[in-house]
């Protein structure tokens, strides 16, 4: 039998011992499991130019979620590559809380299959959802110089002028582009594809007459038709919205299921701790649902959609697989 004799300091050991484990469990418990988020200014990345739809919405909810979270929320616009050039800065950041994405459904949803070998990122691995922030149709634009007002008559001059006209776009891949494409297919046009940064630009070449025709959302064209300097010809919601109750839609002019609807999305870096986008989520889901940024959203012709991030998930998912058939039937690739 071992009989342990301390010795004549040895007796003291024990006691040394329980003293020490004593502090290290009182720290232990003392201390926070991490440090309390946010600590600093956070980054939302918007791929899209200042003045652009997706800039102005990120802007009116950064305000009251910057007030909610006590800290700055720095709006740092990465345009580009039909937004995903910024995109992929957002999935290749440090996933610590301090990166958020605010960005439109074709990044997300077209991009992927459109750049199957040279996009960068993958949004469904590289990206967690946060929420939905917003939808709207887009509408289809022409100058008001071309002297037309419906659909019809638009094809007719595509049609008699093939080659000849241009359409504009925010970047190959993206909805505006898409939406384009799919009526073009569907009504048999040649007209040809200019790219621009964003919404602002595209705008602003349909008032020159650089090009001839656009989808877009309708807080960039309605203040130029107000004014007279371009005609909105359709809505591309199956059904006319309340913000354009006077805008026919594609279907009503002869091309029936047709729809793009533009969103937008928060997301964050994937591996972003849970309890970052847990609290992200139900702020936003907050201050989306107010009157104020209601009000503010209906003013940009958008109808605020927060949804928990599983919901933006499956929307995402589901949108992919719709619009990889128009991109398969239509054999687009951008590699």
């Amino acid at each position: 039998m071992f009989l342990f004799n301390p010795g004549p300091h040895g007796a003291r050991l024990p006691r040394l011992w329980l003293a020490l484990a004593s502090i290290a469990t009182a720290l232990t418990l003392g201390a926070p499991a991490h440090a309390e988020w946010p600590e600093r200014p956070i980054d939302m990345i918007v791929p899209f130019p200042a003045g652009s739809s997706p800039d102005l919405l990120a802007r009116i909810v950064s305000e009251p979620l910057s007030q909610a979270l006590g800290k700055p929320i720095i709006v740092q616009n990465k345009p580009g590559a039909g937004g995903n050039i910024g995109t992929r800065l957002a999935a290749e950041a440090k996933p610590d809380g301090y990166t958020m994405l605010f960005t439109i459904n074709g990044p997300l949803t077209t991009a992927p299959t459109l750049y199957r070998k040279t996009l960068g990122y993958d949004p469904f691995t590289d990206l967690a959802p946060v929420t939905l922030v917003a939808t709207s149709p887009n509408v289809l634009v022409v100058p008001s110089s071309l002297g037309i007002k419906t659909v019809e008559q638009f094809v007719k001059l595509a049609k008699e002028r093939p080659g000849a006209l241009n359409y504009g776009s925010v970047g190959p891949g993206s909805a505006s582009q898409l939406a384009m494409e799919m009526f073009k297919g569907q009504a048999g046009l040649d007209i040809a594809h200019i790219p621009y940064p964003g919404f602002p630009q595209v705008i602003s070449a349909i008032i020159a007459g650089d090009i001839q025709s656009s989808f877009m959302v309708p807080a960039i064209a309605m203040p130029q038709a107000r004014n007279g300097k371009a005609t909105v010809l359709a809505v591309t919601s199956l059904e006319r919205t309340e913000t354009l109750p006077d805008v026919p839609t594609m279907a009503e002019q002869g091309y029936p299921g047709f729809e793009a609807i533009s969103w937008d999305a928060i997301l964050v870096p994937a591996g972003t701790p849970s309890g970052v986008v847990e609290r992200l989520n139900s702020e936003l889901a907050r201050i989306i649902s107010s009157d104020k940024v209601r009000e503010q959203m209906a003013v940009q012709y958008f109808t605020p959609a927060p949804s928990s991030p599983e919901q933006l998930s499956t929307r995402m998912r589901d949108e992919k697989a719709r619009w990889d058939a128009v991109i398969e039937k239509l054999n687009l690739s951008l590699d």
